[in-house]
């Protein structure tokens, strides 16, 4: 996978606010409209504990991609940064892993979306699908006409977005009640385990941006800044939104199809519906566009290397739209909607397969870090304990566990069959990486970047 980026003092690239928008609409997902609820349902208000633990957990694992990316950026993201650690073989698995992860996630996302649309405007199952259906289009469509454009119409979207959920919140306190915290664990503390593995599909993105660090316009400081931003923004809106959901709606939660319109009900009344509407629009959108966006990234440099066809390839350049790898998600994702629509696969499904494939993902994304970030520092340390904690979770997805080991399986199997492979100077400095290093250090030196040394 080809290094193609670098910091751009031309100002073509992602600035930090465009950059913050990416990330936020990556983690700020349609997830906080419907998993505060089914959280409460397996763990009652204890479910926060699983909220805070993985927020707190999420540090480690934005800083050490963050750090990777700030380093080398590239759009293989985690496939790339596995590659550097353990090898292609398993760079392959994990760049399996994300990809293939879209069609079930995509679809799972616009659907919940598509039904708070339904339930603010009165309409029913026909107009929830045909949200959904408009939401993916639009993503898809976002992404053709490529990343500058579709960054600044996410940025406008999460600015809107974090307004009406502060909104929300604020509006429903005066109604929030002590004894609706009673009892804090109905279920055991061991259930907000199985809480965790659930929501870690609220808290999965980082990984995505990794695909996009190439787009930069200065990756080496604005990577950081931007990770900074979005853990506080995140942390704010979350933990504010499930509190006051358990606060306010109390005993009520569990069944509550759709948390969030409730709180706005609370304070707004009649005048909900359109927020609500506009809200779900606006966190559906943000993570398929950049999932979307990542992925399609990925599958073009995947492609390159010679593990996904060739016609892939196309349009994987800095700035540009990977048409082939674009158009190959949209068909999966399509196809696995229209199986939800007939009623093939559900929902919970398609969310514990996206969670469980993503979960994996963070997991190889974090041993990479171990290997590849320096020893015995803070951030080091972090992603051990960081990486131990996906693997627990990763272990709590029960069945969904079944979909990661299939795509690892057809990884391993299939992948490198489609007739190329890695150009002869790329496995040279594989083979040899002392050497490599010592090649190209003149030359980073001479750039004023010394990370930059190690190429694939």
């Amino acid at each position: 996978m080809k290094n193609n980026s670098s910091n751009d003092p031309s100002g073509s690239g992602l600035g930090l606010f465009r950059a913050t928008g990416i990330y936020v609409g990556a983690i700020l997902g349609s997830g906080v409209l419907v998993l505060p609820a089914i959280a409460a349902k397996e763990a009652g208000p204890a479910s926060l504990l699983a909220w805070a633990v993985l927020l707190v957990f999420c540090i480690p694992v934005a800083f050490s991609f963050a750090e990777m990316s700030r380093q080398q950026p590239d759009a293989g993201g985690i496939a790339h940064f596995v590659k550097r650690a353990f090898g292609r073989r398993a760079s392959v698995v994990a760049g399996y892993l994300f990809y293939f992860s879209i069609p079930f996630g995509a679809p799972a996302t616009a659907v919940i979306g598509g039904n708070y649309i339904a339930h603010a405007v009165g309409g029913g199952r026909e107009t929830a699908v045909l949200a959904a259906a408009v939401i993916l289009l639009a993503a898809f469509a976002s992404n053709a006409v490529g990343i500058r454009v579709s960054s600044r119409m996410q940025l406008a979207l999460m600015v809107l977005l974090v307004g009406l959920l502060a909104l929300a919140v604020v509006l429903a306190a005066p109604h929030a009640k002590a004894e609706n915290f009673q009892p804090f664990a109905p279920h055991g503390y061991w259930a907000v385990g199985g809480a965790a593995s659930l929501l870690f599909f609220c808290f999965a993105g980082w990984e995505a941006v990794s695909h996009l660090a190439g787009e930069f316009r200065n990756p080496g400081r604005d990577l950081r800044r931007a990770t900074w931003l979005t853990l506080i923004v995140v942390g704010a809106v979350y933990i504010g939104v499930v509190a006051a959901s358990v606060a306010v709606l109390g005993p009520e939660l569990p069944a509550t199809a759709v948390p969030v319109a409730a709180l706005l009900e609370k304070g707004l009344g009649s005048l909900a519906a359109p927020l609500t509407a506009v809200a779900a629009a606006a966190l559906t959108f943000g993570p398929i566009n950049t999932f979307v966006a990542g992925a399609s990234r990925l599958g073009a440099a995947l492609a390159s290397d010679g593990v996904l066809p060739p016609a892939l390839a196309r349009g994987g350049g800095r700035g540009q739209v990977p048409a082939g790898s674009l158009a190959t998600l949209a068909v999966l994702t399509l196809l696995s909607f229209a199986a939800a629509i007939a009623g093939l696969t559900d929902m919970q499904f398609q969310i514990g397969a996206a969670s469980a494939c993503f979960t994996a993902v963070t997991a190889f994304g974090l041993a990479a870090g171990i290997r590849l970030l320096q020893p015995r520092t803070a951030a080091w340390y972090g992603v051990i304990v960081a990486a131990a904690v996906m693997v627990a979770v990763l272990l709590f997805s029960g069945w969904a566990l079944g979909v990661p080991l299939a795509l690892a399986t057809a990884a391993v199997g299939v992948g490198g069959r489609f007739g190329r492979s890695p150009q002869p100077e790329a496995t040279a400095i594989v083979a040899q990486p002392e050497a490599a290093l010592k090649a190209v250090q003149p030359e980073a030196a001479a750039l004023g970047q010394p990370q930059a040394a190690a190429r694939l």
